[in-house]
C-alpha cells in the first residue's frame, strides 16, 4: 500500500476510536445525568450500542483480518439486535412496576390504559382485527 492508503486508513482509525468513545462516554454521562429510568435506558441503549458500533469498525479498520471483520459484525449484530429489546422489556417492567416517569418528560400516554392483571393496552389495534382467530376462553393466558 502507498503511504497514502496507510495515512487514510489511521485517520479513519482515529475517527471512529473518538467518535464511539465520544458515544460510549455520553450513553455514560447520561446514565448519570438523566432524570428517570426510561431516560437513562435511553440514553444506555442507543448512544452505547452506536459507540460500540463505532468501536468495532475501528478495530476491524485496524486489523484487516476476514476473522476479525466477522467476529466485528457478529458483535455489532448482537448489540443491534439485543439493546433496544433490552431496554423496551425493562422500561415495561418498570412501567408495570410503578415507577412514574419524569413530571416534566410531558405526558403519560400510557397513564389510565394500561391494565396490569392482563399487561395490555385499551385499544390495542389487533385484538379488533384479529378477534375470530382467538379461539374462545384463551384470551387470559397470555398472563
Amino acid at each position: 500500500m502507498t503511504e497514502l492508503a496507510h495515512v487514510i486508513i489511521a485517520m479513519l482509525q482515529v475517527v471512529c476510536i473518538v467518535l464511539g468513545s465520544f458515544l460510549c462516554l455520553s450513553a455514560a454521562v447520561g446514565i448519570l445525568r438523566f432524570p428517570d429510568v426510561y431516560a437513562r435506558m435511553h440514553a444506555a441503549s442507543k448512544a452505547g450500542t452506536l459507540g460500540l458500533g463505532f468501536l468495532f469498525l475501528a478495530s476491524t479498520v485496524h486489523f484487516g483480518n476476514l476473522e476479525i471483520t466477522i467476529r466485528a459484525a457478529v458483535g455489532v449484530l448482537f448489540f443491534v439486535l439485543t439493546a433496544p429489546i433490552s431496554a423496551h422489556l425493562l422500561a415495561r417492567a418498570a412501567y408495570w412496576a410503578g415507577v412514574k416517569p419524569w413530571e416534566g418528560a410531558g405526558v403519560d400516554q400510557l397513564s389510565g390504559r394500561y391494565h396490569k392483571e392482563t399487561h395490555r393496552l385499551d385499544g390495542y389495534p389487533f385484538e379488533k382485527r384479529y378477534a375470530k382467530h382467538i379461539p374462545k376462553g384463551s384470551e387470559n393466558l397470555d398472563t
